[in-house]
């Protein structure tokens, strides 16, 4: 096993001391054990939730005196608790072993018993669902997943930007509230507050096309909460309200965004479900996975296909940006390179000078308001145009373009750098704060506020419209978003998106990276790249080390 040391943390060097202290292995064996140890806390802060062995270096874990086998865990009466567990060839964190084991216990039993929530079988569904979706003679895909959501009690409806996961769901909730022998409750939500503001405005806008009584209708809720808010988040600790002994109430719950949700989070989630409780979860399962641990969406689409529908028609995009993006997710990087440099005005390389480019794009916000216009005007102008950055440090980073664009802005005078909060500062939240109700990645826009004899206020746009504004004194961590990083801009979109890619090879350009960043834009892409790099990123793909899909059986089958 080859380790390299220079991307060990303190972290990952003071965990493996402490454990290796703990063992019961000799000085020889301690070095090799420390490494294992350090190579694990590491890739658990990739987004692995394990890493495999070889028969010597699991041996070797066995002897530590620190590990329990898989066997050992789901078999004994035993009430020790050790901090590895070995499976089959990989170990595990214990904690990490247990919300993956009970992840794939809780919706195995959700997927053997029959929902406990009855749905009147004297209704003719053919004919309910003749009604939402229409007669076709061809596959409606949108329809499949209706017939599998109201047929099963946990199921996923995938599908990429566009594909109609949203207004299938919509259809799918008052399917369910038509079918019930009484009203359902549902609760909708979201990893981020920008990806429950999404789904928000979306689930109103399709509501309000749906061909059933207003009384159907009003059982569908239009809120949208984050996970964590419907779990009761209890900061600083890692725990929940709700959990096992203190289910939420709700019928169903529908979780948008999916693949953004980590392994913990998610299990944690299925813990505090209600027995009998519906679960849908909707997402792209070809989108990066989760910040933290594990692939869930893409694991658990692997592991139970009867439960997985892929919806397959765009209704957004353009052929052009369709084929780029299919091109990007198949790893086809010559064509996708071709679509690129083939003239078309939707998909192109970038040609003017990158930082005047960006600065132009925020003349039409910045002039709203110089003009006074009001805060949902100006929020919108500047949601128009994104550009995303594949690092945060270093050469094409958002580090260096946010400041280049910052003075830029500053030498056209376009704003006035008096600080650091001036009028047309547009921010993202770095760090949850359920006091003020500002999540990690809303964002915001500062403003001379001139109810206060216009005092700088931060104004936020909330997804029922309503304006909150905050002293900026009183704004959790945030940063500059001139530009931001392509995993932040996961659960938004935009009419245009440029795309700028660092100019060496690195690790962290992936194609589903590159897939995310192009998914974001509803009509036009513009990419900064070489063909090298742009060549080397379709190639590499995240691949994520995890036991999940081995522990449904009959995925197998």
């Amino acid at each position: 096993m080859i380790y390299e040391k220079q991307t060990f943390s303190r972290l990952d060097v003071v965990f493996a001391k402490f454990l290796s202290e703990r063992s019961l292995l000799n000085p020889l064996q301690k070095q090799e054990f420390e490494n294992l140890m350090m190579s694990l806390s590491f890739e658990q802060s990739q987004g692995n939730s394990c890493i495999q062995l070889n028969e010597q270096a699991k041996n070797l874990i066995i002897a530590s005196g620190l590990a329990l086998t898989h066997n050992q865990m789901t078999t004994s009466d035993t009430t020790i608790t050790l901090p590895l567990v070995i499976e089959q060839d990989r170990v595990y964190l214990h904690r990490y072993w247990h919300y993956e084991n009970r992840l794939a216990q809780q919706l195995t039993q959700m997927i053997q018993f029959k929902n406990s929530h009855k749905l009147n079988t004297s209704i003719d569904l053919n004919a309910l669902l003749d009604t939402y979706f229409g007669i076709t003679t061809t596959t409606d895909w949108q329809r499949a997943a209706a017939i599998m959501a109201v047929n099963q009690a946990f199921c996923m409806i995938t599908g990429g930007p566009g594909t109609g996961k949203t207004t299938t769901v919509v259809k799918i909730l008052a399917l369910l509230q038509e079918l019930s022998d009484q009203p359902l409750l549902i609760a909708l939500a979201a990893p981020t507050g920008k990806a429950a503001m999404r789904l928000q405005e979306s689930i109103g806008f399709n509501k309000a096309a749906l061909p059933c009584i207003t009384s159907i209708k009003s059982a569908i809720p239009e809120s949208v909460t984050t996970l964590h808010r419907l779990l009761g988040a209890k900061p600083p600790s890692p725990y929940f309200r709700h959990n096992a002994k203190q289910p939420l109430v709700y019928d169903l719950v529908v979780v948008d965004e999916a693949s953004m949700v980590d392994l913990a989070l998610m299990s944690k989630l299925l813990d505090a479900l209600k027995p009998g409780a519906r679960l849908i979860l909707l997402g792209d399962k070809d989108q990066l996975a989760s910040v933290e641990s594990g692939a869930v969406l893409a694991d658990l689409t692997m592991a139970l296909p009867q439960q997985t529908l892929e919806l397959q028609k765009s209704h957004r995009f353009d052929e052009d940006i369709k084929s780029f993006a299919l091109a990007i997710n198949q790893q086809q990087a010559q064509e996708a390179w071709q679509l690129l440099q083939a003239g078309n005005k939707n998909i192109t390389l970038l040609e003017s000078d990158l930082i005047e480019y960006i600065t132009k794009q925020q003349v039409p916000y910045l002039q709203l308001i110089t003009k006074s216009a009001e805060f949902s005007d100006i929020y919108k102008a500047f949601n128009r145009f994104q550009a995303l950055c594949a690092t945060r440090l270093g050469k094409n980073s958002v580090s260096e373009i946010t400041q280049a664009v910052e003075q830029s802005l500053f030498e056209k005078k376009l704003i006035h750098l008096s600080g650091l909060w001036y009028c047309g500062r547009p921010i993202m939240i770095t760090q949850n704060n359920a006091a003020l109700q500002l999540y990690n990645g809303d964002i915001g826009i500062c403003l001379r506020d001139k109810e206060q004899g216009d005092q700088l206020r931060v104004f936020f746009q909330q997804a029922d419209g309503s304006i909150k504004k905050y002293l900026p004194t009183r704004i959790p961590h945030c940063e500059t978003v001139f530009v931001m990083t392509i995993h932040k801009s996961q659960g938004s979109e935009f009419e245009e998106v440029l795309i700028i890619l660092p100019e060496i090879i690195s690790p962290v350009l992936t194609k589903e990276l590159l897939y995310t960043a192009i998914t974001r834009a509803k009509k036009t892409i513009k990419l900064v790249a070489n063909s090298s790099v742009f060549t080397s990123t379709v190639r590499q793909r995240v691949q994520r080390v995890t036991g999940l899909v081995n522990k449904f059986p009959t995925s197998h089958e």
